[in-house]
């Protein structure tokens, strides 16, 4: 299994700039791939930034210019950056990873308990 812990979101001005970590636990070897995704209110979670086990990382459109993503692996912690935050960056951030057990080649996924992200404008 894999646990995932994450910290850093708030409140911030538009223009500003947040952090977020993310911080993984238990079976971290199997992790495949490692992100993050939010949820507005009322709409749908979607992809915001990932990381693969080779180091591809993959951007939403609206992530490409302002986010980064970096993995350390010796910490076991992704961070994402986040700049020139605006008011439409504002929802519920959540970790995910996709993790394999044994030999299968299955992914399995693990979240993190969510953090939440407002920008005023």
């Amino acid at each position: 299994q894999v646990q995932l812990v994450e910290s850093g979101g708030g409140l911030v001005q538009a223009g500003e700039s947040l952090r977020l970590s993310c911080s993984a636990s238990g079976s971290v070897s199997r992790i495949v791939g490692i992100g993050r995704y939010r949820q507005a209110p009322e709409k749908q979670r979607e992809l915001v930034a990932h990381v693969n086990s080779d180091g591809v990382m993959n951007y939403a459109d609206f992530a490409q210019a302002r986010f980064t993503i970096a993995r350390d692996y010796r910490k076991s912690t992704v961070y994402l950056q986040m700049n020139s935050l605006k008011p439409d960056d504002t929802a519920v951030y959540y970790c995910h990873a996709a993790f394999r057990r044994g030999f299968s080649t299955y992914e399995y996924d693990a979240w993190g308990q969510g953090t939440q992200v407002t920008v005023s404008s």
